[in-house]
């Protein structure tokens, strides 16, 4: 256990201490020791936080170590007095901190609210702001001007003593806005007591005195320049009944001087805004530039104001305050005059005297405006009466002089009209019964101190030091209080008293005592004056000083500050002198408003004008003027006045409980959200809080309580520290940590610490956690090592044996792979080498075969060659012999020819000779045969020569052939080729030029085929360039083509999600749109409860206040209502018959001339109030009577023309007769169908007819009541002695001459009332027909767009297809006409149904006529009957209601009969008055099932189990009403037993829709009594009670205690919440309740329990943690379990709880980068974006582990967040309800089968 040790302890820390240090421009810096603090030491070694090392000295004599910083998790409290360290720097960090980070304006510091003004718009004052804060304690809701508010409320209805808020800060701080905003809040959480709103009038006030004393000054635009204090009255019942305000110190020298950049009175800029106006044009004004009066500070205009905009909110104002017209109009005026007046020009006449010129345009202007003569008025402005003992003197004035009176009129004037207005203020607000308490609000300037202070100043400052001692003697009387409730020995607190200085001031031969006493001297100065103080107080007051260097001023050491007043002006502003002679001449005004303002004049005991000079003007509004006043109290001074009144304050302020408000202006250019350190501070010490500071500091500021202290600081025990007693146990501990036991006192409930103490705890704390931490680090560590050790060991060996198994089987696989490989290798060399030679063998072969193959052709070419050219030598040859030897053998056969032609010739002449003669033969033939002898010799040797000869011939023959043979051959072929070569050598000449040519073809042809060649490889480039390009732009493509079918799919896709989401939003906008009209009806429907249950407690109060009894005999209206309300039935006062008439006509019966004449006797003697309420129900009354009276009548003609057709025709003509009658009323909806001759106009007519009968019917019965009465006048004067008063008589008396003529008047007047009624509502039906009928044409224009669209597409297809589609087309059409005739069919068969039922109930009716009492049922009628049934005498006994309803207990039912019971009897009595056809009984049991319903509504409608059983009953009566009704929708699931059940005679649809509304009701009560009780339970049980205990640590608190989290014996938990839901659960399923219904129950309960919790996370900083993140997602995880047990998990309730998920996981989630922003963006879809904002400017560490979110990360949240379209409210709207629907749940349960016990007490029910 650790030990105390000194403070210096504190600066030789581990870790360096972080401490503030003086700065010129900063106030204060923050700095971290770089060197511990060595006692002794006279330097500090520190580091600034921009990195800078500094030395810092000690003083010399205090040696004084600076201030130490607190802990960063207690920087931004709520409360200031939570930090650790109280000092100046501390404070003002925190507020900066909250200021500029977290954008909070508001911060407690003790009973103090700090409220800096942000000079920007929040969403934080709205009504659901204010809802939040309502009912709250101070200190469990994040610091507002609410809270304040709410806690003076609560304290005046606790503590029955009246409450006051002063609100004070310099000007532009924001105090009017603060004021304001906490009169919203009393006028919205009260309400009004009255008829009138009183509340309203309240706010109404702001904008009048804004305009006429609020001004733009260089400070705040709008700055009020009087201090005032508002009581708020309250009745005993806590709601506004009146207010009350009382001003100080008004600025009237504004009203003539401005300073630069300063505006005069808003009202003036208001009216010159207006000028251009009708009712403004007589006041002859301009723009504000031409006026003296408001031009001065040259800037009229304020940036975002519209001054005629400003100007009708005022005029608004004064109208809602009472100040009529005539009134605001002379305001007007003499406002104008006031301008006019400051325009005037006065001049010198000469050194003494001044003169006006004549006709002065502007003084013109005044004396019309203001009622006064010209020459009066401009010779007194230039003028003065001197009054000497004996004379009167006039005298001329210089024209100083007269300028400086002509000011000091206008701000009398002016003084004149504020306080005029502030007294009908009061008078309009003032209470119109007896005030029981209220709370004052105080909103007054706070310390001045200016380079020239002067009167004004002085006064200021004054009031401040009375509210400042105030202030200190209040904060020390609590302290005292706080410390003897607890026990605790009491020493006094060393504070600053400020008593010396207010002695100063106000004590007798103090400052202004001497002040009064020199204006009274004649030659009274300010310098004597100045002389005076300096003799009596410089040497005797230590307060006062003398500047060095002026004779004319003084200092005064205030409690915030010294300030050097001048002394020039003080008499003169203290004097406050008017002209008389000026007061006179407006006095003579005609202007009855001017003369109303001065009409007081001798007995105003505040001052009036002002004298000249000086920066500002002084006015005092007293409380009340005394009348009977002297002439010395009518010259009181301003000082005087002032202390006097301020006297008064401090005496109404220290007779209530005062909570304050201190105003900070963060800086003086008005930027937002930026926070000055030097002019805050200057405020700071300026307005107090300091010095609270200081006193909480001087004392014990930190307290806690003994829990509280144990659940922080547990982690300081040991296990045997902690005791039983919680007590006990934190005395031991401290004992222990704290040695010096100054430091701590022990009270009854609380330890009280003094500064620094939490600091030094918070050290230890931390620092055993942080040792706590390094030692599971340590531990964790070294676990997480050794586990890592072990599994690396682990995984060693493991991975040894592996790998030794692994090496071993790689070695046997090793070695058979080699084995294998050397098997591989020699088969496969060989392989190879074989592959080597067969290649190699295979290629000789090739090459052999390739190279042999080559030569032989080269061979076979040479060959050829040679053959060739031996073949064309051989035919060249040859065809040369040829061609020689045909040469040759033609010349040689030519040659024989020629020769053997010539011998044959000669031959043939010889032998012609020798054939001429025989001799000649015969010698021829002798020489013949000689020589034929010779030759056969010769032949004979011959023969042997030639045989020898043959033979060698032969041998010749045979060479010689065969050489001859070879010649020829070679003759021939030298032929040939002789041929061939002559051919040849043609062929050779031919082909030596076929050659040249060819040989120049081939050249041109190898320039051509390089010509082509280049072209082809250059075409062949180009073409593979261009293929490139093509298969790159086929790629692209390709591509573009993939792009495009995937962006035709995307958006194919997109359009159908967009399609499919705009159907969606659609769908979702649709349900909305329903789900709003369902809302909207519904709240119709609780407004109309509620007015119902306004009317209801009106009349119970109107018959306890005139409960006579009425004697004699009274006329009973056969067409009453028996009811005594709307849906009430009436048999509340006796059992009977005739017990039961007897009420109604005490209740109804009575006359309405008589009624009026008996209220007014009751108004003469009852309070206004009373009076009214009974003329409001009595004019109620008379017009139900009326509707009531008529409506019968104008069933009864329809009757009659029905009987009448019955006489004429028969049934068949009178169903003709109505249907043609129902389409002349409901088909003709054109022009014509109101024209005279019309059926609805014989209608009219005819109702006109009967109204005017009934109206003679009635007159002829008033005066027989007149003549009945009469004849029983004494009876009833002897009755009268008895019950009634005795002017009873008296007004029956004076009635009798005029009885008559008022009944009739009446009578006429409730029929034209009903006629014109019945013309707007037949008027109606015509709008809602002709609005069927737009809607019918609109139908058939879409028809005739899609039939055109259709016909367009048919042309578009090819003719068969489009024959095809106009078949189909057709068919369609056909079908649907098909269908829509069916239905039109079939409902003409209900309505025939229909009408035959009702032409039963006439014909009954018609023959009941001769009773004389009539009446009907139509379609149209059930409606109206609900709400007034028609007088059936009936016992009570005969209806169930009563019984079943009123006395029926739920949870006997719930526990031993059937779910339902009573909606069954109901129905089964329903059905058996269906059965006898009995529509009396139908009529009455309805009407009084369900004014039964709502009276034990009413009577038990806070208890649970009741509401959730007749809501469960209704629903179920309803549904049977459906599953019975006949209709065929509802008869699917119906069993044929059941179908027999069905209602055969009445249709009770109208019913069902009241019974629906009904439904809506019970549910909405249901829905109240379940939040009444879960309310209390949501925020304890999800917020402040620490589910998971121990996560959560409880900071240093304030004197604002917060709720413990600790669950103490009272504390809801959630195991209370879970409980009561199932509670709720439970009944309603016991009840029997629709499984639908209790699903929207159920999500309403969810909706209830997210929508408290997120707001009340969203306004307490506590609560955003990420631990309270942690439990707020457990309590979900246990809600959700909940749902998921009663399998109600689709119902929709765990989505209403989406948004508090969405803020726990924010709570939770990294708040650092911008991934995390964008992460946070995408998962916080139901938060809106100021919620988000919110959430993280709370995020409030709760250990110094944590990190707090930085600015730069919520701008860039709210940047990425900035486009949403979302509403910027803050708060979730609590009051929300769901809109129910009762889906149709039908029975299975057989209605024969039920029983009824006799328990229920319906003996008088028999099963038929």
């Amino acid at each position: 256990m650790e030990i105390q040790q000194p403070q210096s302890a504190l600066y030789q820390s581990d870790t360096f201490a972080r401490v503030w240090i003086p700065d010129a421009d900063e106030v204060w810096k923050s700095a971290e020791l770089t060197k511990n603090y060595k006692h002794g030491d006279s330097t500090l070694h520190l580091t600034l936080e921009d990195g800078m090392d500094i030395e810092h000295k000690l003083d010399d004599k205090t040696k004084n170590l600076p201030h130490l910083r607190n802990p960063d998790i207690l920087v931004g409290e709520n409360d200031l007095t939570a930090l650790s360290y109280l000092h100046e720097p501390a404070v003002l960090h925190n507020l900066k901190v909250r200021f500029t980070d977290s954008k909070l304006i508001y911060t407690y510091c003790g009973i103090v609210l700090v409220a800096i003004n942000p000079y920007e718009n929040l969403p934080i004052y709205g009504s659901d702001i204010i809802n939040a804060y309502s009912g709250q304690n101070m200190g469990d809701m994040d610091p507002h001007i609410f809270a304040v508010a709410e806690e003076a409320y609560k304290q005046m209805a606790r503590d029955e003593r009246n409450q006051s808020i002063i609100v004070s800060g310099e000007s532009g701080a924001g105090k009017t806005v603060s004021a304001k905003y906490a009169m919203r809040y009393f006028a919205t959480v009260s309400g009004a007591a009255t008829e009138a709103n009183v509340e309203e009038k309240v706010l109404a006030s702001n904008p009048i005195m804004e305009a006429i004393g609020n001004a733009k000054t260089t400070r705040n635009d709008n700055s009020s320049r009087f201090g005032k204090y508002i009581e708020i009255g309250f009745d005993k019942r806590y709601r506004i009944i009146g207010a009350n305000m009382r001003t100080y110190l008004l600025e009237k020298s504004r009203v003539v001087f401005q300073a630069d950049e300063e505006r005069n009175y808003h009202i003036f800029y208001q009216l010159c805004a207006s000028s251009h106006l009708p009712e403004f044009k007589n006041l002859k004004l301009g723009s504000a530039d031409v006026f003296h009066c408001t031009n001065q500070g040259r800037n009229p205009v304020i940036d975002g104001v519209d001054d005629a905009k400003e100007m009708c909110t005022t005029q608004h104002a004064f109208s809602l305050l009472g100040i009529n017209e005539l009134n605001q109009k002379g305001l007007f005026q003499v406002l104008a005059a006031i301008l006019h007046l400051g325009n005037v020009e006065i001049k010198d006449r000469d050194s003494d005297s001044s003169i006006i010129p004549p006709n002065n345009r502007h003084l013109t202007v005044f004396c019309e405006l203001m009622g006064v003569t010209y020459q009066d008025m401009s010779h007194w402005l230039c003028h003065k009466k001197l009054k000497t003992a004996q004379e009167t003197y006039i005298k001329p004035i210089p024209r100083l002089q007269a300028s400086n009176a002509r000011d000091a009129l206008a701000k009398h004037i002016y003084a004149k009209v504020f306080n005029w207005i502030v007294d009908h203020v009061n008078k309009s607000l003032r209470a119109t019964v007896k005030q029981h308490s209220f709370i004052g609000v105080l909103d007054i300037y706070g310390f001045e101190t200016f380079e020239i202070n002067s009167f004004e100043q002085f006064c200021i400052n004054y009031a401040n030091e009375k509210l400042q001692q105030q202030f200190n003697m209040h904060v020390f009387k609590l302290e005292q209080e706080e410390y003897l409730k607890e026990q605790i020995p009491w020493t006094l607190i060393d504070f600053y008293d400020n008593q010396p200085c207010i002695n100063l001031i106000e004590a007798k031969m103090g400052v202004l005592d001497l002040l009064d006493e020199e204006c009274k001297m004649p030659k009274g100065s300010d310098d004597s004056w100045a002389q005076k103080l300096y003799n009596t107080h410089l040497k005797t007051c230590s307060l006062f000083e003398k500047p060095r260097m002026s004779n004319k001023a003084f200092i005064i050491q205030h409690f915030a500050d010294k300030v050097q007043y001048q002394c020039d002006g003080f008499l003169e502003k203290n004097k406050d002198t008017v002209n008389e002679e000026q007061i006179n001449v407006l006095k003579a005004s005609k202007l009855d408003l001017l003369v109303e303002l001065f009409q007081d004049e001798e007995k105003v005991t505040s001052p009036t004008g002002t004298a000249p000079g000086g920066r500002t003007r002084l006015s005092v509004k007293p409380k009340e003027v005394r009348s009977g006043a002297s002439s010395k109290e009518h010259k009181k001074t301003v000082g005087c006045q002032f202390r006097n009144s301020l006297a008064m304050l401090m005496e109404t302020l220290n007779a209530t409980t005062p909570h304050y408000v201190r105003c900070i202006k963060p800086n003086d250019l008005k930027f937002p959200f930026t926070f000055d350190p030097k002019r805050a501070v200057q405020q700071l010490r300026a307005c107090g809080v300091l010095e609270t500071i200081r006193i909480s500091a001087a004392g014990f500021p930190s307290r806690w309580t003994y829990q509280e202290f144990f659940s922080r600081y547990r982690v300081l025990m040991k296990q045997k520290d902690v005791l039983s007693d919680r007590r006990l146990t934190c005395r031991n501990v401290l004992e222990k940590l704290v040695q010096d036991q100054d430091k701590y006192q022990f009270g009854k409930t609380k330890i009280f610490f003094r500064a620094g103490q939490v600091a030094y705890l918070e050290k230890l704390r931390a620092d055993k956690l942080r040792k706590a931490c390094v030692r599971i680090q340590k531990t964790i560590r070294c676990w997480l090592v050794r586990k890592k050790y072990l599994r690396k060991k682990h995984a060693a060996i493991t991975i040894q044996r592996y790998t030794r198994g692994h090496q071993a089987r790689c070695l046997v696989k090793y070695m058979r792979q080699t084995l294998a490989a050397i098997t591989i290798q020699k088969f496969q060399r060989m392989c190879v080498q074989r592959k080597v030679y067969l290649q190699k063998q295979a290629a000789a072969l090739v090459m052999q075969t390739i190279l042999r193959a080559y030569m032989a052709r080269q061979k076979y070419q040479g060959l050829l060659r040679n053959h060739k050219a031996v073949f064309i030598q051989k035919h060249v040859r040859g065809w040369l012999a040829r061609q020689r030897y045909k040469r040759s053998l033609r010349a040689i056969v030519y040659l024989q020819c020629c020769i053997r032609r010539l011998k044959a010739k000669k031959e043939l002449k010889k032998l012609k000779i020798e054939a001429r003669s025989v001799e000649h033969f015969k010698k021829l033939n002798v020489g013949m045969e000689n020589k034929i002898m010779q030759l056969q010799r010769k032949l004979d040797e011959q023969a042997k020569d030639n045989r020898v000869t043959s033979e060698r011939l032969n041998c010749l023959e045979t060479s010689h052939a065969v050489e001859s043979e070879k010649l020829k051959v070679e003759v021939s072929k030298l032929k040939g080729i002789e041929e061939e070569a002559k051919n040849n050598a043609n062929r050779v000449t031919s082909l030596l030029e076929q050659l040249e040519r060819l040989r120049k073809e081939l050249t041109t042809t190898q320039k051509e085929k390089k010509t082509i060649e280049d072209w082809a490889t250059k075409y062949r480039d180009e073409m593979e360039k261009m293929v490139a390009e093509l298969k790159q732009q086929n790629g692209l493509l390709k591509t573009e083509k993939d792009d495009l079918n995937r962006m035709i799919k995307e958006q194919s896709q997109q359009m159908t999600e967009k399609m499919t989401r705009a159907l969606a939003e659609e769908t979702q906008q649709l349900e909305s749109d329903l789900n709003e009209e369902r809302s909207r009806y519904q709240n119709l429907l609780t407004e109309h409860l509620r007015l119902e249950e306004r009317y209801d407690d009106l009349k119970e109060e109107i018959t306890l206040s005139v409960s006579v009894p009425k004697p004699g005999h009274r006329r009973t209206d056969s067409t009453h209502s028996s009811n005594g309300s709307e849906c009430t039935y009436n048999s509340e006062f006796a059992e009977s018959e005739e017990s039961s008439r007897h009420g109604e006509d005490v209740t109804r019966g009575m006359d309405t001339s008589l009624t009026l004449k008996l209220q007014k006797r009751v108004t003469e003697l009852e309070q206004e109030k009373s009076s009214l309420r009974n003329e409001l129900e009595n004019k109620e009354e008379q017009f139900q009577r009326a509707r009531v009276r008529v409506q019968p009548q104008y069933y009864t003609i329809l009757l009659q023309y029905y009987a009448r057709q019955e006489l004429d025709s028969e049934n068949k003509k009178l169903k003709h007769d109505l249907t043609a009658m129902r389409q002349s009323l409901l088909g003709n909806a054109g022009a014509g169908a109101g024209a005279p001759g019309s059926p609805p106009y014989k209608v009219l007519m005819d109702q006109l007819n009967s109204s005017c009968e009934e109206l003679e019917v009635r007159k002829e019965e008033v005066l027989i009541l007149r003549s009945q009465l009469v004849s029983q006048k004494e009876a009833m004067q002897h009755k009268e002695t008895m019950t009634e008063p005795v002017h009873y008589a008296e007004d029956v008396h004076k009635m009798k001459d005029s009885g008559a003529i008022t009944q009739a008047y009446l009578g006429l007047k409730e029929t034209n009332r009903l006629l014109e009624g019945q013309m707007q509502q037949q008027r109606r039906s015509y709008d809602n027909e002709v609005e069927v009928l737009r809607g019918e044409l609109q139908s058939v224009k879409e028809e005739n767009n899609r039939q055109q669209q259709l016909l367009a597409q048919n042309l578009q297809l090819p003719p068969e297809a489009r024959i095809e589609a106009s078949l189909q087309h057709e068919i369609t059409r056909l079908t649907n006409e098909n269908l829509d005739l069916m239905e039109q069919l079939e409902k003409q068969d209900k309505t025939i149904r229909k009408l035959k039922k009702q032409l039963k109930v006439f014909s009954k009716k018609i023959g009941e006529m001769g009773a004389g009492h009539v009446e009907t049922i139509s379609p149209g009628q059930m409606v109206e009957e609900t709400v007034r049934p028609v007088n059936i005498p009936r016992r009570e006994k005969e209806l169930p209601g009563n019984n079943l309803i009123l006395e029926l207990k739920p949870r006997g039912v719930a526990v031993n009969l059937i779910p339902g019971l009573p909606a069954y009897i109901l129905f089964m009595c329903l059905r058996h008055a269906d059965y006898v056809n009995d529509d009396q009984k139908v009529r009455t049991l309805l009407t009084s099932t369900i004014n039964s319903i709502k009276k034990i509504l009413k009577k038990r409608g806070d208890d649970f189990e009741t509401v959730s059983f007749w809501l469960s009953n209704t629903c179920r009566f309803l549904h049977c009403l459906k599953q019975y009704s006949g209709d065929e929708s509802f008869m699917k699931h119906n069993t044929p037993k059941q179908n027999d059940h069905c209602l055969s005679n009445f249709d009770l649809a109208e019913y069902r829709q009241v019974l629906s509304d009904l439904a809506i009701q019970i549910y909405q009560q249901l829905i109240k009594c379940m939040e009444n009780i879960l309310q209390p339970m949501i925020v304890s049980g999800m917020l402040e009670h620490e589910t998971i205990q121990g996560v959560s640590g409880v900071k240093p608190t304030g004197l604002r205690k917060r709720t413990s989290s600790i669950a103490d014996e009272g504390t809801y938990t959630l195991e209370s919440i879970l409980r009561q839901l199932s509670a709720f659960h439970s009944t309603m399923c016991q009840h029997g309740t629709d499984p639908e219904l209790i699903k929207q129950v159920v999500k309403q309960q969810f909706y209830i329990i997210g929508a408290v919790t997120l707001n009340n996370l969203l306004l307490r900083k506590d609560m955003c943690s990420w631990s309270k993140g942690m439990q707020i997602r457990y309590n979900v995880s246990q809600l959700e379990e909940w749902l998921r047990d009663k399998s109600l998990m689709l119902c929709g309730a765990k989505e209403t709880l989406e948004p508090l998920i969405q803020a726990a996981q924010l709570l939770q989630v990294k708040k650092k980068t911008d991934e995390d922003a964008e992460a946070i963006c995408s998962m916080c879809n139901s938060l809106s974006t100021s919620q988000i904002v919110k959430v993280l400017n709370l995020y409030t560490p709760v250990n110094e582990f944590e990190e707090r979110v930085s600015v730069t990360f919520i701008r860039t949240i709210q940047t990425r967040l900035r486009d949403r379209c979302e509403t910027p409210q803050l708060l979730m709207d609590t009051k929300i309800i769901y809109p129910v629907t009762f889906p149709f749940n039908p029975s299975s349960l057989a209605l024969e089968t039920i029983q009824i016990t006799g328990s229920l007490n319906l003996a008088f029910l028999t099963r038929v």
